[in-house]
C-alpha cells in the first residue's frame, strides 16, 4: 500500500473513534470511555510511532521543501503524546477528562488536515508511486513495534 494512503486511512479510522466518543461519552459508563480512549490512544501512538521513525524522515530527504511542514508535525505530536499520556492515566470518572479527549480531538484533527491538504500532495509529486508504496511496506510492518507509551515516541522528547 502507498505510505499516504496508508497515513489516511489511519486518519480515518481515528476519526471514526472520535465521533464515537462524540456521540456516546454523555452516556457511557467511566469503563465504557477508558475502553473507547485506549483505542484511540493506541491508535494515535501508532501512527505517529510510523510518521516519526519512518515517513517524515523521507519527506524531509526527498521533499526539501517539506522540511518546515515536518517540524511543525512533531512539535504538533509533541503535544498530542503530553495529552496522551495524561489522558492514559487519567480516571475518565475525572471532571477533565472529556475536555481533554475534546482537545485531543481538535488538536489531531488539525493536523490529520493539514497534512492531508498541504503537503501530502507535495511528497506524493516529489517521491513517486515506487517510493510511496516502499515506504508503505515498511510502515505497516513497523506498526508492530509502536510503543503503548505516547512520552516513548521521538517527538515526546523535542
Amino acid at each position: 500500500m502507498d505510505g499516504i494512503v496508508l497515513l489516511k486511512e489511519d486518519h480515518k479510522a481515528v476519526k471514526r473513534l472520535f465521533r464515537q466518543f462524540e456521540k456516546t461519552h454523555k452516556a457511557a459508563s467511566p469503563k465504557q470511555k477508558r475502553a473507547l480512549v485506549d483505542q484511540i490512544l493506541k491508535e494515535l501512538n501508532t501512527h505517529a510511532y510510523i510518521e516519526e521513525t519512518i515517513f517524515y524522515p523521507a519527506a524531509r530527504e526527498g521533499v526539501p521543501e517539506a522540511e518546515d511542514h515536518v517540524l511543525e508535525s512533531v512539535e504538533e505530536h509533541h503535544v498530542v503524546a503530553w495529552l496522551c499520556s495524561e489522558l492514559q492515566h487519567l480516571d475518565p470518572a475525572d471532571e477533565t477528562f472529556d475536555a481533554k479527549v475534546t482537545v485531543l480531538i481538535e488538536n489531531v484533527e488539525h493536523h490529520a488536515d493539514e497534512e492531508e491538504h498541504e503537503w501530502f500532495p507535495k511528497v506524493r509529486k516529489a517521491l513517486g508511486r515506487n517510493r510511496l508504496a516502499e515506504l508503505g511496506e515498511q510502515m505497516a510492518a513497523a506498526k508492530a513495534h509502536a510503543p503503548a507509551d505516547p512520552l516513548a515516541l521521538m517527538s515526546a522528547k523535542a
